[in-house]
């Protein structure tokens, strides 16, 4: 016992001396001089562990050396509460999972209603307004920015961002309210609206040379109707794009439909706004944004500037709360039957090929011999995660009343995840799930009053703010 004392003694004088000397080469310039990179080598030790590790990662993709195949083994798909759902979407090559999500949790409704097996909306048909309105906020932000320095931050925002896919659980509330829903078959996908990298490229070109022109003319004196009839010309265009790409969207459509048992419906004439009434039927305005961010305190209210699809309508709003509230009420609407749509950051310690999302699905720390971890509010203070992406929960597997795993509809088709779903562990969700859209009635007095309070207003450079795709 002694000699093992003396040993693990005389190894921490040893390291401490290595370690001193390494600090003890690194300039007060704080430049990599080749002395601390002298430094650096001596402190790599190529031992035969380590050259055996160097040698399988520089031959092979690290992801799939560091995956845990002890989970993949291990996990089941059963879950003790699922929802019925339709056949899976698929948003393609396209920033549009906000909208997919937004349509999937009101597909249930109408296969309730109508006894169907699976329904589908048309997603072309809210994209092409989504991305009008876009166009005619980007360029009526530039009307209101347009004596501000070309540098100035807020521009330098827009300017970046004029016509993206991504979008918000607000965006959703603003289209289906003003435009209604129409079925799939009614205005189905289109090249660009399952590709929209060239059309988005183009039509941002076009609302850039739009906002030079703008901001030109008002340079040169011109009155605000005069740039406002200027505006309406230029949306003429973007429109014309648009219809070109995607479609024209329908003013009015027939439907009818085939339920379970083979009936036949009578044919029916509907408005967008009419079928939404007629046939969903549900109040979009009792459903609030409830978000676990702690990086801002909890139990507030706030909005993010400019994180909004349409001028007339407000920047999404959110309550802030802790996870374990968050996890709650998603439980209960879960359990309810009804659907809930929330945003993540999809891509941390998710193995997507089989759907399992869960934090240890990597091991990398083991390959690298380095520590990794950061805690939620790091992640989101030093950009190392932030919501990036909007599914739903469908399915929740209880084990003594509490969840050990979700049930995620995605909008990557079936042949990704679980047959298009993703099994979340519940430890992933209080680590990468950020958002989530509640039903008013499912939630307490004390965080409903919040939406009474005065929000706290947000920069749409804060981390929070993250147009989902």
């Amino acid at each position: 016992m002694k000699q093992r004392n003396l040993l693990n003694t005389f190894v921490g004088i040893i390291l401490i001396f290595s370690s001193l000397s390494l600090w003890a080469q690194i300039p007060s310039t704080g430049s990599l001089t080749p002395e601390v990179i002298q430094s650096l080598r001596k402190s790599f030790k190529l031992d035969a562990h380590t050259k055996a590790i160097m040698n399988a990662v520089t031959h092979n993709d690290v992801k799939k050396l560091a995956l845990n195949r002890q989970i993949i083994a291990g996990y089941d798909s059963l879950f003790s509460h699922r929802i019925e759902t339709g056949k899976v979407t698929n948003q393609q090559k396209s920033g549009r999972c906000w909208l997919f999500a937004g349509l999937n949790i009101m597909r249930p409704i109408v296969q309730r209603k109508l006894n169907l097996k699976s329904f589908e909306f048309s997603e072309n048909y809210l994209f092409f307004w989504d991305k009008m309105e876009k166009a005619n906020f980007f360029l009526e932000s530039i009307l209101k920015t347009r004596t501000r320095n070309i540098c100035d931050r807020e521009v330098e925002f827009l300017l970046k961002h004029p016509f993206p896919d991504g979008g918000q659980w607000n965006f959703v509330v603003a289209l289906i309210n003003k435009y209604g829903v129409v079925p799939k078959n009614i205005m189905p996908e289109s090249q660009h609206s399952n590709n929209t990298r060239v059309m988005n490229g183009l039509i941002s070109r076009k609302l850039r040379q739009d906002a030079a022109i703008l901001r030109q003319m008002s340079e040169k004196g011109k009155s605000k109707s005069e740039l406002r009839a200027r505006k309406t010309e230029m949306l003429a265009e973007i429109y014309r794009m648009l219809v070109l790409n995607l479609g024209m969207p329908p003013v009015k459509f027939q439907w009818r439909y085939k339920d379970k048992n083979g009936n036949l419906s009578e044919p029916k004439t509907y408005t967008p706004l009419e079928f939404f009434h007629q046939v969903v039927d549900i109040n979009l305005d009792d459903y609030v944004c409830l978000y676990n961010c702690p990086a801002h305190p909890y139990n507030k209210l706030y909005q993010i500037n400019l994180d909004r699809n349409m001028v007339e309508h407000p920047n999404l709003t959110f309550i802030n709360i802790n996870i374990d509230s968050l996890k709650a009420v998603t439980l209960r609407s879960v359990l309810a039957n009804e659907p809930v749509w929330f945003g993540c950051d999809v891509g941390k310690e998710s193995y997507i090929a089989r759907g399992i999302m869960t934090p240890s699905i990597y091991d990398y720390e083991a390959i690298y011999d380095v520590d990794l971890k950061l805690n939620k509010k790091d992640r989101i203070l030093y950009h190392d995660s932030v919501p990036t992406h909007a599914m739903v929960f469908v399915g929740v597997d209880l084990v003594e009343g509490k969840p050990v795993k979700w049930l995620v509809e995605n909008s990557w088709g079936m042949k990704r995840g679980c047959k298009g779903y993703l099994i979340m562990f519940d430890k992933w969700f209080d680590d990468y799930v950020y958002e989530v859209v509640i039903n008013k009635k499912y939630l307490s007095p004390s965080v409903l009053a919040l939406l009474k309070t005065k929000p706290i207003v947000l920069p749409p450079w804060d981390p929070m703010y993250s147009l989902l795709e």
